[in-house]
């Protein structure tokens, strides 16, 4: 018994490491990302550090295929075809233009969508709770907040009568944005200037311009595919005080910015590819929603503006750029 006993375990351990590297030998699923902004600003490495905190190594477990449009929003539908004809086990795309693309090139691949805003507006998902499809993620909220953002600026400029809108009315979340700024400009008393439109960078000049001219008193900047560097140039050069959506144009010389911190939003989207990949379906996953919100105060522009921020609104910013 003994020797038959060796026998078989002796057996067991020989086969064991021709098991080890037929496992080796697995391709290792594909994981595609696309993003409309370039690399250096999507986010994609917090994506990757999410990942390996869960468990999964790359290389081993999966096989990174990222795609970047850099801002060029036209080559989103190739990319997206691209990813999706790399057979991935599941797609995580960023912003809403991005999603909207992948949206129409699969229904069947698993995509987890972030900084998405108005998903259910803009027809990615069937409703928050319940999204339908192959299609789930986080929410961005962008379109939600622009009425508290008009408050702010309300605060900020107490004067301000007359509000002047950029943004790009061809843009995916134009007319949510608007709908809940002029619900917002009733209840503040605000006249809302007739939208400045700009559909290129170049445009921005021009709109400053237009606004001046008709006697706006202050600004607000929709999202839309276009950067914020020539929107914070041209309100410095007009003195026209402005609010932006996102952190990053007030560390750039933005006034103020109002919205969702999105940057926990790449550990949750990381949460959920690993749910999908674990079996989960996304139509049975909610959409997320964010739950902080941070104010940002730039007082450098605001002395250059000369305007006073009052304290009650210093209070409640999350950081002052002094």
């Amino acid at each position: 018994m003994r020797r038959r006993e060796f026998l078989l375990v002796g057996s067991a351990a020989a086969l064991r490491p021709i098991a080890t590297a037929a496992q080796g030998t697995a391709s290792p699923r594909r994981i595609g990302f696309l993003t409309s902004w370039s690399e250096s600003a999507s986010g994609f490495e917090t994506f990757r550090r999410a990942m390996t905190q869960l468990g999964y190594a790359e290389g081993r477990d999966f096989a990174y295929e990222p795609r970047f449009a850099d801002g060029h929003y036209e080559r989103l539908p190739d990319l997206a075809r691209e990813l999706v004809g790399l057979s991935p086990s599941a797609l995580l795309v960023s912003t809403t233009p991005a999603s909207l693309a992948m949206k129409a090139v699969t229904t069947t691949v698993p995509i987890v969508m972030l900084n998405v805003a108005d998903p259910v507006g803009v027809g990615l998902v069937q409703s928050l709770a319940h999204p339908g499809g192959n299609l789930t993620g986080m929410s961005s909220m962008v379109a939600e907040l622009t009425g508290k953002r008009l408050e702010i600026l309300k605060e900020i400029v107490p004067s301000a009568h007359r509000v002047a809108v950029f943004g790009n009315p061809d843009d995916s979340i134009f007319a949510a944005q608007m709908r809940y700024a002029e619900t917002a400009a009733r209840a503040l008393q605000i006249d809302l200037q007739p939208v400045l439109e700009m559909r290129h960078a170049e445009d921005n000049a021009d709109a400053f311009e237009s606004a001046v001219r008709a006697g706006a008193d202050a600004a607000i900047r929709f999202v839309d595919r276009l950067g914020f560097e020539q929107t914070v140039s041209a309100a410095a050069k007009h003195r026209l005080p402005c609010i932006y959506p996102f952190r990053d144009v007030v560390l750039a010389g933005g006034l103020a910015s109002y919205g969702a911190d999105l940057r926990p939003q790449y550990a949750e989207a990381a949460a959920y590819v690993d749910k999908i990949l674990k079996g989960a379906k996304p139509a049975e996953l909610p959409v997320q929603q964010p739950t902080k919100f941070e104010l940002l105060i730039n007082l450098k522009t605001a002395n250059a503006l000369g305007l006073t921020v009052p304290q009650s609104i210093l209070a409640l910013a999350d950081e002052v750029i002094e």
